[in-house]
């Protein structure tokens, strides 16, 4: 464990810099991903699934090799790029495209997998009063979280560019202005309608993209759960749904989830068409008045609705496996002003 956290022998950052302010919380829960790669313990997987005529977002299990897209190496054997950007989705944009939190890569250089990385709570102060089993967590989801959907649900169905185009021709051919409230809010209702008709098709080609580790605490106290680790994975599609979904409901003005969607459709759209966009200018110029960089927030009851796993009640790891994710002496190095360097800091140091 030369980095202090099990598994990230190849990275990027440096040792001081895991334990610095914005990095622990990538860091951490890809050494809790290694950890539970190397005992073969699966993550919680939030897919899309088409049931009896529907769309539906399920809960099920999927092994972190294949969230890592790593077939069957070893932790060591991967290189671990934080705040990186994934090359290989380089070629579908004409200029620069964001980083994303982790690029797995293996350790002779090839590409294996994007994931945004959350390190989120159990409960929310908001469900914390709720019975145990409706506990959930907040999530907030960065633009480029959305953008690495759009190109990552493109990436995997490139092949079908035709067809892409002939479901969204409809809807998106006739907008005249992707930046007009008026236009947009009128529009929103189609544009559900054709990327509920591109996830029908294409559902089986979903992949990993959101990795979140969750640290259950006993309510509103900062104290560990007994069972206090788990990790939460989302393909691209199923968390296309958090702003898709109730996005075409009658609205006078673009809101957050609207703007996503209207975004997705747009990049899907264009990129059938010619395989290359200006996802940045998408992006700025889709704004609607809304701050760029934040996409959307989700509560911890709408998170509940999605998150059906009944390991959300009983995380699949114990609190004392913070003692093999990290190394003995590094808890020291955290800065107890945030909350969760504040339970292991207290916490697990008051254990031993």
């Amino acid at each position: 464990m030369a980095s202090g956290l099990f598994g990230i022998e190849h990275s990027n950052r440096s040792v001081d810099d895991h334990w610095g302010k914005n990095c622990f919380n990538s860091s951490f829960p890809t050494a809790t991903a290694c950890y539970m790669l190397a005992h073969d313990i699966p993550a919680i997987y939030i897919h899309l699934d088409y049931i009896n005529g529907k769309l539906c977002v399920v809960a099920d299990e999927i092994p972190i090799k294949e969230v890592f897209n790593s077939a069957d190496r070893k932790a060591e054997d991967l290189y671990f790029s934080f705040e990186s950007v994934y090359e290989p989705y380089q070629q579908y944009s004409f200029d620069a495209i964001d980083g994303i939190d982790l690029v797995v890569r293996d350790v002779n250089g090839n590409y294996l997998s994007p994931l945004e990385v959350k390190l989120t709570v159990l409960p929310t102060d908001q469900t914390s009063h709720q019975p145990e089993e409706k506990w959930g967590c907040e999530l907030v989801i960065r633009s480029a979280t959305t953008s690495y959907c759009a190109l990552g649900m493109f990436d995997s169905v490139k092949d079908h560019s035709r067809h892409i185009r002939e479901i969204f021709e409809d809807s998106c051919s006739s907008i005249q202005m992707w930046d007009n409230d008026y236009e947009m809010t009128h529009k929103m209702s189609s544009l559900c309608e054709s990327i509920d008709a591109f996830q029908k098709e294409y559902y089986t080609h979903q992949k990993p993209l959101l990795m979140q580790t969750i640290w259950k605490t006993q309510g509103k106290s900062p104290l560990l759960a007994d069972q206090a680790f788990d990790i939460v994975v989302w393909s691209d599609y199923a968390f296309s749904r958090l702003f898709v979904d109730g996005a075409s409901n009658p609205a006078k003005t673009m809101s957050r989830p609207m703007r996503a969607t209207a975004r997705l459709a747009r990049c899907l759209w264009e990129l059938s068409k010619s395989g290359k966009i200006r996802v940045v200018d998408i992006y700025r110029q889709m704004a609607f008045g809304n701050q760029t960089d934040k996409e959307f927030a989700i509560g911890g009851s709408k998170w509940r609705n999605y998150v059906t796993s009944n390991r959300t009640v009983t995380p699949i790891l114990p609190k004392d496996v913070v003692n093999e994710i990290i190394a003995p002496g590094y808890i020291q190095k955290l800065s107890p002003e945030r909350r969760f360097d504040q339970t292991l800091y207290f916490t697990v140091l008051k254990d031993k």
